[in-house]
């Protein structure tokens, strides 16, 4: 049964989550992870969205970010998605799908629960016991959102949304 369309809701931001085929793992490498992120960094410039969680797992991606216009969000992700995907198949001589359906999308009201988002988002790891302090997993926001460390151009500031 397909399933019908997405609601949008201007001014708030998503908690999106996309994941494996199967769970099966979409990155084999560090080069994978860097690829992904080069093509978010592109693609945010392009669809002008503002980014302020992720957290790449090896079989799932999680970002908290805000869209505007929010009707840009699928373009925005369907840009990564069909990107990362020819890539991933090239570079690991395989074909076909690569994600598990649509991307899911809930929306996060700004205030209190976008920092508990974002803070979910960036425990991933802990919670799947890759690691046992947070400033150690190298695929997420969160030395560079808690930490303060290496600011680069992914994410963004909250700019007084909380």
């Amino acid at each position: 049964m397909p399933k019908g369309p997405r609601i949008y809701i201007d001014y708030a931001c998503y908690h999106i989550i996309t994941r494996g085929n199967q769970r099966q793992k979409v990155f084999m490498c560090d080069d994978d992870y860097e690829k992904y992120l080069y093509i978010v960094k592109k693609a945010k410039k392009k669809y002008k969205v503002r980014i302020y969680a992720y957290c790449l797992m090896p079989n799932h991606i999680h970002m908290l970010l805000e869209v505007a216009p929010v009707r840009n969000m699928s373009k925005f992700m369907q840009w990564v998605n069909r990107g990362y995907t020819a890539y991933f198949n090239t570079h690991h001589r395989k074909v076909g799908h690569l994600w598990q359906g649509r991307f899911k999308g809930k929306p996060i009201l700004k205030g209190d629960y976008l920092i508990q988002c974002a803070t979910y988002i960036e425990t991933n790891p802990l919670r799947a016991n890759m690691v046992s302090n947070m400033a150690d997993y190298r695929w997420s926001s969160y030395k560079q959102r808690c930490l303060e460390v290496k600011p680069g151009d992914l994410l963004d500031d909250y700019g007084g949304h909380y």
